[in-house]
């Protein structure tokens, strides 16, 4: 990739002010200095792994705090993702998105440096080692919720090109020290042309977030991203997972347990039960309308993430009470893309570009 070989000239990169963020500087690591602040890359330093390799928690010797994406294997295709991300991140600055620190590829080694986010993944606590401390109250969930989708529209309508993420998941939505959110990993990311609608791609992601136009046909947009954003919204919500087992033969999605509920206006059943009934009763409605409009089938009918952002700050009330009337929340669903997930035989949640079930992601916290 040629932009890639020219991020390799030099020692240090300064990149210009982007919305919502300063600059800062990003550089070149050598695998000595990783080594050293990863303690060798050891096992007690291991924050997570998944179907790329491993991240490490490492200390540099200013006594900043570092995680470091070390890719499993060396390949073409581990090569291209490493590329892609290291290029995608070079270019875009904001408060939530994941910065860069800069990159290390010797030999055969590739390696990301990312700043550490000491609050680990939002998977981790809602489903992983912090879900039982209730660290996520409504106010931390409302801010991650505004945080991550003003990270997603900067890469949809400020980036230049335009940016989309292909992979927004739960995994992926760092917390820092003050429960800020920052949407991470980049490896699949897709950079649109100007007046293109739609890039057609080998279907990546995870199941349970993926938009029905690119898991059958490999159609990739922003709305992709919206509708990703939408099933987020109610897991952030609920606090259940995207599929969820019923029993060894029979699942449902998120969107087939919540949509009846919201027909039904029970919102109170929509809550996650650990908030224990401590919510914004007027926020928690607006986030599952907001959800539910996100993740129809039609990508055309989903609102794009300008949009979201305003709904999901209450500055759309005319456009959420519009949102109220639409169908969607008049009809019973009709059988489509989500229907037919009891008879999906999946060893792994994780779509690879060869469809590879043995990349399940396992991580426990900071990037995935």
């Amino acid at each position: 990739m040629a932009s890639f070989a020219k991020l390799c000239c030099g020692k240090s990169v300064s990149n210009r002010k982007e919305k919502g963020k300063k600059a800062v500087r990003w550089r070149i690591f050598s695998l000595k200095e990783l080594h050293s602040a990863t303690n060798n890359f050891n096992y007690d330093n291991k924050l997570g792994e998944g179907g790329f390799g491993s991240v490490y928690w490492g200390q540099l010797w200013d006594g900043s705090q570092i995680a470091v994406k070390r890719l499993k294997v060396w390949s073409t295709k581990a090569d291209m993702e490493f590329s892609v991300e290291v290029e995608i991140l070079g270019r875009v600055r904001h408060k939530n998105l994941l910065s860069l620190r800069g990159y290390c590829a010797e030999g055969q080694e590739r390696l990301i440096v990312y700043d550490y986010m000491p609050n680990l993944s939002l998977l981790s606590h809602l489903h992983g080692q912090h879900s039982a401390e209730y660290l996520l109250d409504w106010d931390r969930r409302m801010k991650i919720i505004i945080g991550s989708a003003e990270g997603i529209a900067y890469l949809h309508h400020h980036a230049v090109p335009h940016i989309i993420h292909r992979d927004i998941k739960a995994s992926n939505v760092l917390l820092d020290s003050e429960f800020n959110a920052q949407v991470a990993d980049f490896g699949f990311a897709k950079l649109i042309p100007d007046g293109a609608t739609h890039v057609t791609t080998r279907v990546k992601g995870t199941l349970g977030y993926l938009a029905p136009e690119y898991a059958m046909l490999g159609k990739a947009s922003e709305s992709c991203d919206v509708y990703s954003f939408g099933i987020l919204l109610l897991e952030l919500a609920s606090g259940k997972k995207p599929i969820e087992k019923l029993n060894p033969t029979t699942k449902r999605t998120i969107i087939d347990w919540a949509l009846p509920l919201v027909r039904q206006r029970k919102f109170d059943e929509v809550a996650d039960p650990k908030l224990n009934g401590n919510y914004v009763e007027e926020e928690l409605k607006r986030v599952a309308i907001v959800a539910l409009v996100c993740t129809q089938n039609q990508p055309e009918k989903r609102p794009n993430m300008l949009e979201v952002v305003d709904l999901l700050k209450g500055e759309s009330k005319e456009k959420l009470s519009d949102l109220q009337n639409e169908q969607i929340f008049k009809e019973e669903p009709v059988a489509g893309f989500q229907d037919g997930l009891s008879s999906v035989d999946d060893k792994s949640d994780f779509i690879s570009e060869e469809q590879d079930s043995k990349d399940e992601v396992k991580e426990v916290a900071p990037l995935a």
